[in-house]
């Protein structure tokens, strides 16, 4: 595309067939933005043409115009070329009447004016200048200026490789580490993040090197999906923006043609994928040919003048039909896909094993040769999946080397439904795909504690694999997995206890953090569905491996110590020990002293315990834990104050048990409350608890109005909104003797214990406990309820309360 094109003299010409242009319908992305850069280009021709320019001047587009890459909200890179001949008075005149212009209109520019000297010197310091000038076209005035410094250019970046392109490398890692991998984030920046158009931009870069080049396949179309959707980006939010937020997803579905934006998402992702894979491989090239080259003048000092015959490179045998040759796994000379369908994962096992990427030639012949395992598979090829999956973390470049290829679709076929999947729960760090191959990366370092370390690995492969279809995952999982470990060889009992985990793999975390574990039907109703202290063991791993493929906020010390303490109770059940009696249960020792403390002086007791828990898996230490004990006697509207006081001290509540203390004879008979709350500092660490007491003495005298304190700091500092929540929830779930269970699922805000404390007030019912448990932006509570004189809710009147709930939550 040259200064050729057709010329508009004025501004308002070139707006009107502009924004005709993007209102026009139908038009495929590649030949919207050909013409938006062809129009653009006659304009500022003409522009140039009119500036009266001075002899030895050009103006260029660079960047990404120069690509002709011109989405609708595109800055325009432009560069003004002189020879150095004109006054710089001229050359600034020039420059407005160039500027100005395009301004006006309201359109972004980024510009420069330099010589041809200056342009390279700039670039010699300047890494992004450099990448721009490698793109650089003529749009008017002196085009062979344009030319030559272009292909100047070019010459410099390949003279200067060796140096340039580890720069380069390292800019893409430093943009990796801000933005994100683009084929796994909720809301991806289309531009920035891993995988994303400026990786596009890294690899042509290095293709002009002629030091390596990317792998094609599939690269033009994903860089065309990644344009076409940050042109759709542009056109439905009128925004030059490349973040793809989730307001903004189902729009540019419907602007694209998609069915949804969960499939607008899977399209992005596969598009990043396969730039992350292409990547990888070239700036692995880059490596290997860059350490080639440092090590041939050493060569050379040690061996004189004369140049060596090259020798052949070494190759180490790792498997069979597989060797190590220049730090990739490779198949051997001697290898014969077509008759050896267990060679695929073969190949991947031992790669995986030696800590060694798997040869992209490699995966490619595999792929077109190897032929189909027969069904069931040999016991080779399971034992292969399973020390490929036992690997650790050298596991996931090899399993993505086979995807990339289709090899794991071929073998596991359920697994196209998951390939590339969004999880809409903010929680979640990965798509579906890739946090089954975490949760196995997680699952392989727990080995160790099971007695079954293949079902434990497959388990983990398979746990989410029914996200590919509708309604429950785990029930849909489990009838995909019982399919699957057939397939894969597993005997009938091995594959009851591998469908068993994939049905109940949320079991334990989902009992340990919204039940009351001193509920004997509780401990009954998870030992029921595990069935053997072998399934329970594996099951625990698994719940460990899973919450840590998930993401930080999905396990803690806490989780990991309630989890545990389900686990012992539930083994015990299982080895036929007796539960202890919750209603028999004394007090302890503090929660009688402070019952003791409230019956003598009629006001609230409290104690404050702070205890920072112990980081897992080496990630950050969590927020500083507090356990808080509450004494006080019995009156309504406890749980509402003590709650909305915690809130206003931004303190999460993790759980809450409210029970009547027992107290020996002769201590008096006037019932008491023990509220007993273990909470987390949002930040910093827990308030002192005299102002805690102090607040809830103003709570319950009713000179403290809470509700309206939680508006204002609600008013002054708003949180951020999406995509607005569905309404709240409340289910009533008859699991419990001891009391009505009612489980409120609803959108996490600060003080929403409170708010269901409140709604409660009215209700003529009493709280037992409370067991709170937050993920993301979804909070799930489970309150156990009785009428004041202990018995349970009969059905239409716990029914009844579960409306009257979502009514006051909605």
């Amino acid at each position: 595309m040259t200064a050729s094109a057709p010329q508009h003299a004025t501004g308002e010409e070139y707006a009107a067939e502009r924004l005709a242009l993007l209102r026009e319908e139908g038009r495929p992305g590649p030949e919207r933005r050909t013409a938006l850069a062809r129009l653009t280009d006659g304009w500022l021709a003409a522009l140039f043409a009119a500036a009266a320019p001075p002899p030895g001047t050009a103006l260029a587009a660079v960047g990404g115009y120069g690509r002709a890459e011109l989405s609708p909200r595109s800055d325009l890179d432009l560069l003004l070329l002189h020879d150095g001949t004109a006054t710089g008075k001229e050359i600034a005149a020039l420059a407005d009447r160039l500027w100005y212009p395009v301004w006006d209109l309201g359109l972004a520019l980024d510009h420069a004016v330099r010589t041809p000297a200056q342009a390279r010197a700039t670039a010699a310091g300047d890494l992004k200048v450099q990448l721009g000038l490698l793109d650089a076209r003529p749009l008017a005035g002196a085009t062979g200026t344009v030319t030559a410094l272009r292909t100047a250019a070019l010459a410099d970046w390949r003279d200067q490789a060796a140096r340039r392109l580890p720069e380069l490398a390292e800019l893409c890692r430093d943009r990796a580490a801000r933005a994100g991998e683009l084929r796994f984030l909720l809301e991806p920046d289309l531009k920035e993040a891993r995988g994303g158009l400026r990786d596009i931009q890294a690899l042509r870069a290095v293709a002009a090197s002629w030091l390596a080049d990317a792998p094609r396949d599939g690269l033009d179309a994903a860089r065309r999906r990644l344009l076409d959707t940050r042109d759709a980006l542009h056109l439905t939010t009128g925004r030059a923006t490349d973040r793809l937020a989730l307001q903004e997803q189902d729009a540019v579905a419907a602007h694209l043609g998609l069915l949804d934006a969960d499939t607008l998402l899977r399209e992005v992702y596969e598009a990043a994928d396969t730039v992350t894979y292409a990547s990888d491989l070239t700036w692995r090239a880059v490596g290997r040919v860059l350490r080639a080259r440092s090590a041939r003048p050493r060569l050379r000092a040690l061996l004189g003048a004369r140049a060596p015959q090259k020798a052949p490179a070494e190759r180490t045998p790792l498997a069979e039909g597989v060797v190590e040759m220049d730090g990739e796994a490779v198949l051997a000379r001697s290898a014969k896909p077509e008759r050896d369908p267990v060679l695929p994962l073969r190949a991947a096992a031992a790669a995986a094993q030696h800590g060694l990427p798997l040869s992209p030639h490699a995966v490619r012949h595999l792929a077109a040769t190897a032929g189909p395992l027969p069904v069931p598979w040999p016991a080779e090829a399971r034992e292969a999946l399973v020390t490929l999956l036992g690997a650790g973390p050298s596991t996931v470049p090899v399993w993505e080397a086979l995807e990339a290829e289709g090899l794991v679709t071929h073998l596991l076929p359920d697994w196209e439904r998951v390939r590339h999947r969004p999880q809409r729960n903010p929680v979640h760090t990965w798509t579906v795909d890739r946090h089954l191959v975490e949760t196995a990366v997680r699952a392989a370092s727990l080995t160790r504690r099971v007695g079954r370390p293949d079902l434990l690995l497959t388990a983990a492969l398979l746990h989410d694999i029914g996200k590919g279809w509708p309604g429950d995952h785990s029930a849909a999982g489990e009838t995909i997995a019982r399919d699957l470990a057939a397939r894969i060889g597993f005997d009938r009992t091995d594959t009851a206890t591998l469908a068993a985990l994939v049905r109940h793999h949320l079991l334990l975390v989902d009992t340990a953090t919204r039940r009351d574990l001193d509920d004997p039907a509780t401990v009954h109703a998870v030992a029921t569905a595990v069935g053997t202290v072998g399934t329970l063991e594996l099951l625990h791993a698994l719940t460990e491996a899973d919450a840590l493929a998930t993401g930080p906020a999905a396990w803690s010390a806490w989780r990991a110590s309630l989890v545990a303490d389900l686990v012992k109770r539930v083994a015990g059940v299982l080895a036929g020990e007796p539960l202890p009696d919750p209603e028999a249960a004394a007090p302890s020792a503090e929660q009688e002293r402070l019952a003791v403390e409230a019956l003598r002086t009629g006001e609230p007791v409290l104690s404050l315990r702070t205890r920072p828990e112990e980081p897992l898996d080496g990630d950050a230490p969590e927020p500083v834990g507090a356990e808080l004990l509450v004494a006080l006697p019995e009156r309504p509207g406890v749980l509402p104050a003590v709650a909305g006081v915690l809130a206003l001290h931004r303190l999460t509540v993790r759980t809450a048990e409210l029970r009547a203390a027992r107290l020996p004879d002769g201590l008096g008979t006037a019932p008491v409350l023990v509220l007993a709350w273990r909470v987390a500092a949002e930040y910093g660490s827990p308030p002192p608890g005299h102002r805690l007491r102090a607040d809830l003495l103003r709570a319950l005298d009713g000179t403290l109005d809470i509700p309206a304190r939680l508006a204002e700091r609600e008013a002054a500092h708003p949180r951020r909104r999406g995509v607005p929540a569905p309404p709240p929830r409340v289910t009533v779930v008859p699991e419990s003797r001891l009391a009505t269970v009612l489980e409120i699922r609803a959108q996490d805000a600060p003080g929403l214990l409170h708010r269901i404390g409140r709604a409660l007030e009215g209700a003529a019912v009493r709280v037992r406990s409370a067991h709170v448990s937050t993920l993301g932006a979804n909070a799930v509570d489970t309150l156990y309820v009785t009428r004041p004189d202990g018995t349970l809710l009969a059905p239409e009147e716990a029914a009844g309360l579960a409306r009257e709930l979502e009514k006051a939550l909605g």
